[in-house]
Protein backbone atom coordinates (compact mmCIF):
# COMPACT_ATOMS: atom_id res chain seq x y z
CA UNK A 1 0.00 0.00 0.00
CA UNK A 2 0.81 3.73 -0.69
CA UNK A 3 1.82 5.92 1.76
CA UNK A 4 -1.20 7.15 4.70
CA UNK A 5 -0.60 10.35 5.88
CA UNK A 6 -3.87 10.21 8.09
CA UNK A 7 -3.37 9.82 12.03
CA UNK A 8 -5.28 7.07 13.36
CA UNK A 9 -8.40 9.05 14.58
CA UNK A 10 -8.74 10.04 11.11
CA UNK A 11 -8.81 6.80 9.73
CA UNK A 12 -11.59 5.67 11.95
CA UNK A 13 -13.96 7.88 10.70
CA UNK A 14 -13.18 6.56 6.86
CA UNK A 15 -13.23 3.14 7.95
CA UNK A 16 -16.83 3.90 10.05
CA UNK A 17 -18.24 5.86 6.62
CA UNK A 18 -17.32 2.92 4.94
CA UNK A 19 -19.17 0.46 7.18
CA UNK A 20 -22.80 -1.17 6.83
CA UNK A 21 -24.25 -0.05 9.85
CA UNK A 22 -23.56 3.69 8.69
CA UNK A 23 -25.41 3.08 5.50
CA UNK A 24 -28.37 1.55 6.84
CA UNK A 25 -28.94 4.99 8.50
CA UNK A 26 -30.33 5.89 5.42
CA UNK A 27 -33.40 4.31 6.18
CA UNK A 28 -33.79 4.50 10.02
CA UNK A 29 -36.20 6.99 11.61
CA UNK A 30 -34.83 10.26 12.54
CA UNK A 31 -38.60 11.54 13.91
CA UNK A 32 -40.81 10.23 11.17
CA UNK A 33 -40.71 6.90 10.63
CA UNK A 34 -40.83 5.63 6.94
CA UNK A 35 -41.24 8.99 5.77
CA UNK A 36 -41.76 9.30 2.22
CA UNK A 37 -40.42 13.20 1.61
CA UNK A 38 -36.68 13.35 0.45
CA UNK A 39 -35.69 16.13 1.87
CA UNK A 40 -36.87 14.95 5.65
CA UNK A 41 -33.71 13.93 7.44
CA UNK A 42 -32.86 10.28 8.24
CA UNK A 43 -30.90 8.93 10.73
CA UNK A 44 -28.14 9.09 7.95
CA UNK A 45 -28.59 13.14 7.66
CA UNK A 46 -29.13 13.74 10.90
CA UNK A 47 -25.65 11.81 11.74
CA UNK A 48 -23.93 13.35 8.95
CA UNK A 49 -25.35 16.95 10.29
CA UNK A 50 -24.22 16.26 13.64
CA UNK A 51 -20.43 15.53 12.64
CA UNK A 52 -20.66 18.62 11.00
CA UNK A 53 -21.24 20.72 14.03
CA UNK A 54 -18.87 18.23 16.18
CA UNK A 55 -16.36 18.85 14.05
CA UNK A 56 -16.80 22.80 13.73
CA UNK A 57 -16.90 22.96 17.64
CA UNK A 58 -14.18 20.96 18.21
CA UNK A 59 -12.24 23.07 15.44
CA UNK A 60 -13.20 26.37 17.84
CA UNK A 61 -12.11 24.34 21.18
CA UNK A 62 -8.86 23.61 19.20
CA UNK A 63 -7.74 26.59 18.42
CA UNK A 64 -8.52 28.16 22.12
CA UNK A 65 -6.51 24.85 23.36
CA UNK A 66 -3.57 25.66 21.16
CA UNK A 67 -3.70 29.70 22.14
CA UNK A 68 -3.72 28.47 25.83
CA UNK A 69 -1.30 26.26 25.31
CA UNK A 70 -2.78 23.13 26.68
CA UNK A 71 -2.42 20.77 23.85
CA UNK A 72 0.67 20.86 20.79
CA UNK A 73 0.41 21.63 17.59
CA UNK A 74 -1.13 18.58 15.46
CA UNK A 75 -3.29 17.34 18.46
CA UNK A 76 -6.07 19.44 17.55
CA UNK A 77 -6.41 17.90 14.17
CA UNK A 78 -6.77 14.71 16.50
CA UNK A 79 -9.88 15.77 18.24
CA UNK A 80 -11.66 17.18 15.28
CA UNK A 81 -10.91 13.69 13.62
CA UNK A 82 -12.28 12.31 17.06
CA UNK A 83 -15.47 14.25 17.42
CA UNK A 84 -16.54 13.88 13.42
CA UNK A 85 -16.46 10.16 13.64
CA UNK A 86 -18.41 9.93 17.27
CA UNK A 87 -21.22 12.18 15.63
CA UNK A 88 -21.22 9.65 12.35
CA UNK A 89 -21.51 6.82 14.76
CA UNK A 90 -23.62 7.81 17.50
CA UNK A 91 -27.47 6.92 16.68
CA UNK A 92 -26.00 2.98 14.82
CA UNK A 93 -27.19 1.18 17.61
CA UNK A 94 -30.40 2.41 17.12
CA UNK A 95 -33.35 0.16 16.28
CA UNK A 96 -36.07 0.77 13.51
CA UNK A 97 -38.53 3.14 14.29
CA UNK A 98 -36.52 5.37 16.43
CA UNK A 99 -36.45 5.59 20.57
CA UNK A 100 -40.07 3.98 19.92
CA UNK A 101 -38.50 0.89 18.74
CA UNK A 102 -36.09 1.42 22.45
CA UNK A 103 -39.37 1.14 23.83
CA UNK A 104 -40.34 -1.87 22.01
CA UNK A 105 -37.93 -3.96 22.84
CA UNK A 106 -37.66 -2.82 26.87
CA UNK A 107 -41.33 -3.39 26.27
CA UNK A 108 -40.80 -6.81 25.03
CA UNK A 109 -38.03 -8.12 27.94
CA UNK A 110 -40.75 -6.45 30.14
CA UNK A 111 -43.02 -9.04 29.50
CA UNK A 112 -41.27 -12.19 29.72
CA UNK A 113 -41.43 -10.58 33.73
CA UNK A 114 -38.26 -9.39 35.69
CA UNK A 115 -38.86 -12.39 37.68
CA UNK A 116 -38.34 -14.53 34.93
CA UNK A 117 -34.80 -12.69 34.00
CA UNK A 118 -33.84 -12.84 36.67
CA UNK A 119 -34.08 -16.54 37.83
CA UNK A 120 -32.50 -17.01 34.17
CA UNK A 121 -29.94 -14.81 34.04
CA UNK A 122 -28.67 -14.81 37.49
CA UNK A 123 -26.69 -11.45 37.33
CA UNK A 124 -28.45 -8.47 37.95
CA UNK A 125 -26.59 -6.36 35.08
CA UNK A 126 -27.55 -8.92 33.20
CA UNK A 127 -30.97 -8.58 33.31
CA UNK A 128 -31.19 -4.54 32.96
CA UNK A 129 -29.50 -4.80 30.11
CA UNK A 130 -32.67 -6.35 28.77
CA UNK A 131 -34.78 -4.45 30.69
CA UNK A 132 -33.31 -0.93 30.07
CA UNK A 133 -31.57 -1.49 26.36
CA UNK A 134 -30.48 1.54 25.80
CA UNK A 135 -29.20 2.35 21.36
CA UNK A 136 -26.44 4.39 23.01
CA UNK A 137 -25.37 0.55 24.42
CA UNK A 138 -25.74 -1.06 21.31
CA UNK A 139 -23.46 1.27 19.67
CA UNK A 140 -20.11 0.48 21.50
CA UNK A 141 -21.77 -3.20 21.19
CA UNK A 142 -22.13 -2.93 17.24
CA UNK A 143 -19.05 -1.18 16.56
CA UNK A 144 -16.51 -3.31 19.14
CA UNK A 145 -18.25 -6.54 18.10
CA UNK A 146 -20.68 -6.94 15.83
CA UNK A 147 -19.39 -5.28 12.31
CA UNK A 148 -17.45 -8.23 11.17
CA UNK A 149 -14.32 -7.72 9.32
CA UNK A 150 -11.24 -10.09 10.25
CA UNK A 151 -11.67 -10.73 13.33
CA UNK A 152 -14.49 -10.34 16.20
CA UNK A 153 -13.27 -6.59 17.07
CA UNK A 154 -16.10 -4.95 15.47
CA UNK A 155 -14.65 -1.93 13.32
CA UNK A 156 -11.59 -1.95 15.35
CA UNK A 157 -11.84 1.92 16.18
CA UNK A 158 -8.92 3.51 18.39
CA UNK A 159 -9.71 3.71 22.40
CA UNK A 160 -9.88 7.41 21.68
CA UNK A 161 -12.82 7.40 19.34
CA UNK A 162 -14.51 4.40 21.69
CA UNK A 163 -14.01 6.39 24.74
CA UNK A 164 -15.51 9.75 23.58
CA UNK A 165 -18.26 8.01 21.57
CA UNK A 166 -19.75 6.90 25.33
CA UNK A 167 -22.46 9.25 25.76
CA UNK A 168 -22.94 7.33 29.34
CA UNK A 169 -20.64 5.81 31.84
CA UNK A 170 -23.18 3.60 33.76
CA UNK A 171 -23.71 0.01 33.94
CA UNK A 172 -27.64 -0.79 33.32
CA UNK A 173 -27.77 -1.62 37.05
CA UNK A 174 -26.43 1.18 37.79
CA UNK A 175 -27.79 3.77 35.76
CA UNK A 176 -30.57 5.94 37.51
CA UNK A 177 -32.48 8.31 35.09
CA UNK A 178 -33.51 10.33 38.42
CA UNK A 179 -29.26 10.46 38.82
CA UNK A 180 -27.95 14.41 38.99
CA UNK A 181 -25.37 13.15 36.57
CA UNK A 182 -26.57 13.44 33.11
CA UNK A 183 -23.89 11.16 32.53
CA UNK A 184 -25.28 8.46 34.34
CA UNK A 185 -28.80 8.44 33.70
CA UNK A 186 -28.77 6.09 31.07
CA UNK A 187 -27.01 2.74 30.37
CA UNK A 188 -23.80 3.18 28.72
CA UNK A 189 -22.91 -0.03 27.97
CA UNK A 190 -24.14 -3.66 28.45
CA UNK A 191 -22.29 -6.64 30.26
CA UNK A 192 -20.69 -7.75 27.78
CA UNK A 193 -18.42 -4.36 27.22
CA UNK A 194 -17.36 -4.33 30.96
CA UNK A 195 -13.84 -5.47 29.74
CA UNK A 196 -13.72 -3.33 27.39
CA UNK A 197 -14.86 -0.32 29.33
CA UNK A 198 -12.00 -1.35 31.92
CA UNK A 199 -9.56 -1.07 29.15
CA UNK A 200 -10.75 1.90 27.69
CA UNK A 201 -10.69 4.05 30.31
CA UNK A 202 -6.81 2.90 31.33
CA UNK A 203 -5.85 3.30 27.79
CA UNK A 204 -7.43 7.24 27.87
CA UNK A 205 -6.97 7.88 31.49
CA UNK A 206 -10.72 8.97 31.98
CA UNK A 207 -11.96 7.05 34.70
CA UNK A 208 -15.23 6.57 35.06
CA UNK A 209 -15.49 9.86 33.96
CA UNK A 210 -16.95 11.43 30.44
CA UNK A 211 -14.35 11.85 27.72
CA UNK A 212 -14.57 16.19 27.39
CA UNK A 213 -14.54 15.32 23.51
CA UNK A 214 -18.10 13.46 24.51
CA UNK A 215 -19.42 16.67 25.84
CA UNK A 216 -18.73 18.62 22.26
CA UNK A 217 -20.03 15.77 20.12
CA UNK A 218 -23.45 15.73 22.27
CA UNK A 219 -23.60 19.35 22.35
CA UNK A 220 -23.58 18.85 18.28
CA UNK A 221 -25.96 16.29 18.44
CA UNK A 222 -28.72 18.82 21.02
CA UNK A 223 -28.09 21.61 18.13
CA UNK A 224 -28.71 19.87 15.15
CA UNK A 225 -32.17 17.31 16.72
CA UNK A 226 -33.80 20.73 18.56
CA UNK A 227 -33.37 22.77 15.05
CA UNK A 228 -33.64 20.25 12.54
CA UNK A 229 -36.87 18.65 14.06
CA UNK A 230 -38.70 21.69 13.56
CA UNK A 231 -37.21 22.65 10.17
CA UNK A 232 -38.42 19.20 9.50
CA UNK A 233 -41.69 19.72 10.78
CA UNK A 234 -42.42 22.90 8.45
CA UNK A 235 -40.90 21.05 5.36
CA UNK A 236 -43.80 17.91 6.41
CA UNK A 237 -46.65 20.88 7.05
CA UNK A 238 -47.17 20.13 10.48
CA UNK A 239 -46.53 23.57 11.85
CA UNK A 240 -46.01 26.74 10.05
CA UNK A 241 -43.45 29.53 10.06
CA UNK A 242 -45.61 31.76 11.56
CA UNK A 243 -46.74 29.28 14.46
CA UNK A 244 -43.15 28.59 15.46
CA UNK A 245 -42.17 32.57 14.98
CA UNK A 246 -45.51 33.53 17.38
CA UNK A 247 -44.15 30.54 20.00
CA UNK A 248 -40.78 31.99 19.85
CA UNK A 249 -41.71 35.43 20.31
CA UNK A 250 -43.88 35.16 23.18
CA UNK A 251 -41.36 33.17 25.05
CA UNK A 252 -38.65 35.81 23.94
CA UNK A 253 -40.04 38.22 26.35
CA UNK A 254 -38.81 36.05 29.34
CA UNK A 255 -35.11 35.31 27.29
CA UNK A 256 -32.89 37.07 29.87
CA UNK A 257 -30.38 37.11 27.44
CA UNK A 258 -32.38 38.26 24.17
CA UNK A 259 -31.22 35.23 22.34
CA UNK A 260 -34.68 34.57 20.68
CA UNK A 261 -34.88 37.87 19.24
CA UNK A 262 -31.29 37.50 18.03
CA UNK A 263 -31.72 34.70 16.28
CA UNK A 264 -35.05 35.73 14.67
CA UNK A 265 -33.19 39.07 13.39
CA UNK A 266 -30.42 37.20 12.13
CA UNK A 267 -33.08 35.01 10.46
CA UNK A 268 -34.23 38.16 8.59
CA UNK A 269 -30.92 39.33 7.61
CA UNK A 270 -30.65 35.93 6.07
CA UNK A 271 -33.76 36.51 3.99
CA UNK A 272 -33.62 40.39 3.37
CA UNK A 273 -30.20 39.42 1.51
CA UNK A 274 -29.09 43.11 1.59
CA UNK A 275 -32.62 44.52 0.42
CA UNK A 276 -35.12 46.71 2.87
CA UNK A 277 -37.55 43.52 3.92
CA UNK A 278 -37.89 40.12 3.96
CA UNK A 279 -39.91 39.35 0.44
CA UNK A 280 -43.18 38.45 1.61
CA UNK A 281 -43.84 35.77 -0.86
CA UNK A 282 -41.60 33.61 1.10
CA UNK A 283 -42.50 30.35 1.14
CA UNK A 284 -42.47 28.38 4.74
CA UNK A 285 -39.39 26.31 3.80
CA UNK A 286 -37.57 28.76 2.85
CA UNK A 287 -37.98 30.51 6.68
CA UNK A 288 -37.64 27.32 7.88
CA UNK A 289 -34.05 27.18 6.12
CA UNK A 290 -33.07 30.08 6.99
CA UNK A 291 -34.18 30.37 10.67
CA UNK A 292 -31.75 26.75 10.77
CA UNK A 293 -29.39 28.58 9.75
CA UNK A 294 -28.97 31.56 11.79
CA UNK A 295 -29.83 28.99 15.40
CA UNK A 296 -27.03 27.12 14.54
CA UNK A 297 -24.93 29.86 13.82
CA UNK A 298 -26.01 31.60 16.97
CA UNK A 299 -25.90 28.38 19.27
CA UNK A 300 -22.54 27.24 18.33
CA UNK A 301 -20.19 29.89 19.64
CA UNK A 302 -22.60 29.55 22.72
CA UNK A 303 -21.62 25.72 23.28
CA UNK A 304 -17.83 26.59 22.72
CA UNK A 305 -18.03 29.46 25.20
CA UNK A 306 -19.45 27.31 27.89
CA UNK A 307 -17.14 24.32 27.42
CA UNK A 308 -14.38 26.70 28.20
CA UNK A 309 -15.98 28.42 31.24
CA UNK A 310 -16.64 24.79 31.75
CA UNK A 311 -13.17 22.99 31.20
CA UNK A 312 -11.21 23.06 34.43
CA UNK A 313 -14.75 20.67 35.91
CA UNK A 314 -15.19 18.95 32.29
CA UNK A 315 -11.23 17.87 32.69
CA UNK A 316 -11.39 17.09 36.67
CA UNK A 317 -14.15 14.71 35.23
CA UNK A 318 -16.65 17.05 37.99
CA UNK A 319 -18.88 18.93 35.50
CA UNK A 320 -21.72 16.92 35.58
CA UNK A 321 -24.65 18.81 32.81
CA UNK A 322 -25.05 19.92 29.61
CA UNK A 323 -23.17 22.46 27.39
CA UNK A 324 -26.87 23.54 25.43
CA UNK A 325 -28.39 23.37 28.90
CA UNK A 326 -25.83 25.73 30.70
CA UNK A 327 -25.03 28.42 28.48
CA UNK A 328 -26.53 31.84 27.73
CA UNK A 329 -28.75 30.54 24.74
CA UNK A 330 -30.29 28.00 27.36
CA UNK A 331 -33.75 29.44 26.81
CA UNK A 332 -33.78 29.29 23.23
CA UNK A 333 -33.18 25.81 23.39
CA UNK A 334 -35.62 25.20 26.28
CA UNK A 335 -38.31 26.69 23.83
CA UNK A 336 -36.96 24.84 20.96
CA UNK A 337 -37.44 21.54 22.68
CA UNK A 338 -41.10 22.77 24.24
CA UNK A 339 -42.22 23.12 20.15
CA UNK A 340 -40.65 19.83 19.16
CA UNK A 341 -42.55 18.02 22.25
CA UNK A 342 -45.56 19.77 21.64
CA UNK A 343 -46.26 20.39 18.13
CA UNK A 344 -43.80 17.97 16.32
CA UNK A 345 -43.79 14.51 18.04
CA UNK A 346 -47.15 13.63 18.52
CA UNK A 347 -48.96 13.98 15.82
CA UNK A 348 -51.23 11.27 14.70
CA UNK A 349 -49.62 10.24 11.99
CA UNK A 350 -46.01 9.66 13.88
CA UNK A 351 -47.67 7.51 16.77
CA UNK A 352 -49.71 5.76 14.80
CA UNK A 353 -46.31 4.70 12.59
CA UNK A 354 -44.65 4.12 16.59
CA UNK A 355 -47.47 1.91 17.56
CA UNK A 356 -46.62 0.14 13.88
CA UNK A 357 -43.40 0.03 14.56
CA UNK A 358 -44.11 -1.74 18.25
CA UNK A 359 -45.67 -4.22 16.66
CA UNK A 360 -43.34 -5.42 14.22
CA UNK A 361 -40.82 -5.50 16.88
CA UNK A 362 -42.90 -7.43 19.12
CA UNK A 363 -43.36 -10.11 16.75
CA UNK A 364 -40.01 -9.85 14.91
CA UNK A 365 -38.54 -10.77 18.67
CA UNK A 366 -41.40 -13.44 19.17
CA UNK A 367 -40.39 -14.97 16.01
CA UNK A 368 -36.42 -14.46 16.36
CA UNK A 369 -36.30 -15.74 19.84
CA UNK A 370 -38.01 -18.95 18.61
CA UNK A 371 -35.07 -20.18 16.84
CA UNK A 372 -32.47 -18.33 19.04
CA UNK A 373 -33.62 -20.61 22.29
CA UNK A 374 -33.27 -23.67 20.84
CA UNK A 375 -29.88 -22.75 18.44
CA UNK A 376 -27.18 -24.51 18.40
CA UNK A 377 -23.88 -23.14 20.26
CA UNK A 378 -21.82 -23.90 16.83
CA UNK A 379 -24.56 -21.49 14.76
CA UNK A 380 -25.71 -24.35 12.84
CA UNK A 381 -29.84 -24.70 11.79
CA UNK A 382 -31.71 -27.40 11.19
CA UNK A 383 -34.33 -26.21 9.21
CA UNK A 384 -36.85 -29.65 9.59
CA UNK A 385 -38.84 -27.69 12.20
CA UNK A 386 -40.18 -24.40 12.71
CA UNK A 387 -38.04 -22.90 15.69
CA UNK A 388 -34.90 -23.84 12.74
CA UNK A 389 -36.24 -22.28 10.42
CA UNK A 390 -36.47 -18.60 12.42
CA UNK A 391 -33.14 -19.71 13.29
CA UNK A 392 -32.34 -19.90 10.00
CA UNK A 393 -33.49 -16.26 9.38
CA UNK A 394 -30.80 -14.56 12.11
CA UNK A 395 -27.86 -13.04 9.95
CA UNK A 396 -24.88 -15.39 10.16
CA UNK A 397 -22.47 -12.70 11.01
CA UNK A 398 -24.67 -12.41 14.74
CA UNK A 399 -24.54 -16.06 14.44
CA UNK A 400 -20.95 -16.30 14.72
CA UNK A 401 -20.53 -13.65 16.97
CA UNK A 402 -23.09 -15.44 19.52
CA UNK A 403 -21.13 -18.79 19.26
CA UNK A 404 -17.73 -16.91 19.68
CA UNK A 405 -19.07 -15.20 23.01
CA UNK A 406 -20.70 -17.82 24.65
CA UNK A 407 -17.50 -20.35 24.57
CA UNK A 408 -16.18 -16.93 25.66
CA UNK A 409 -18.81 -16.24 28.75
CA UNK A 410 -17.07 -17.50 31.60
CA UNK A 411 -19.95 -17.91 33.52
CA UNK A 412 -21.43 -20.18 31.12
CA UNK A 413 -25.06 -18.97 30.70
CA UNK A 414 -25.80 -18.65 27.30
CA UNK A 415 -29.33 -17.74 27.98
CA UNK A 416 -28.36 -13.87 28.16
CA UNK A 417 -26.73 -14.47 24.67
CA UNK A 418 -29.20 -15.64 22.77
CA UNK A 419 -31.42 -12.65 24.46
CA UNK A 420 -28.28 -10.47 22.64
CA UNK A 421 -29.19 -12.26 19.20
CA UNK A 422 -32.34 -11.02 18.98
CA UNK A 423 -31.77 -7.52 19.80
CA UNK A 424 -28.58 -7.65 17.54
CA UNK A 425 -31.00 -9.14 14.64
CA UNK A 426 -33.60 -6.43 15.45
CA UNK A 427 -31.79 -3.22 15.79
CA UNK A 428 -29.47 -4.33 12.47
CA UNK A 429 -32.78 -3.71 10.43
CA UNK A 430 -34.10 -0.64 8.79
CA UNK A 431 -37.63 0.75 8.81
CA UNK A 432 -38.20 -0.50 5.54
CA UNK A 433 -36.44 -4.01 5.92
CA UNK A 434 -38.78 -4.51 9.10
CA UNK A 435 -41.65 -3.70 8.10
CA UNK A 436 -41.59 -5.71 4.81
CA UNK A 437 -40.21 -8.70 6.68
CA UNK A 438 -43.03 -8.42 8.91
CA UNK A 439 -45.54 -7.80 6.13
CA UNK A 440 -44.08 -10.98 4.16
CA UNK A 441 -44.30 -13.28 7.55
CA UNK A 442 -48.02 -12.23 8.60
CA UNK A 443 -49.69 -11.06 5.19
CA UNK A 444 -47.90 -13.19 2.25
Amino acid sequence: MGDDDRVQFERDYDRSIFSTPVKRLQDKAQVFPLEPHDAVRTRLTHSLEVSAVARGLTISVGKWLLKEEIIESGMERQIEAIAGTCGLIHDLGNPPFGHAGEDAIREWFKKRGVANLREELKDEQRVQDLLQFEGNAQTLRLVSKLQLLADFNGLNLTYGTLSASCKYVSASNEANSAHHDHARTKPGYFSTENELIKRIREETGTGDARNPITFLVEGADDIVYCVADIEDGIKKGIISWEEVSAILTEDGKSDANNTISKVLDAKDNILKAGRPAVPSNLSNDVHGSAFRTAAIAILVPDVVATFKKHYGEIMAGVYLGELVNDGECKAFVKSLKKIGRSRIYCTDSTLKLELMGREIIHDLLDLYWEGAETLATDGKVQTKNFSGRAGALLSQNYREVFCHFVLADAEGNDRYHRYLLITDQVCGMTDTFAKRLHSELKNG
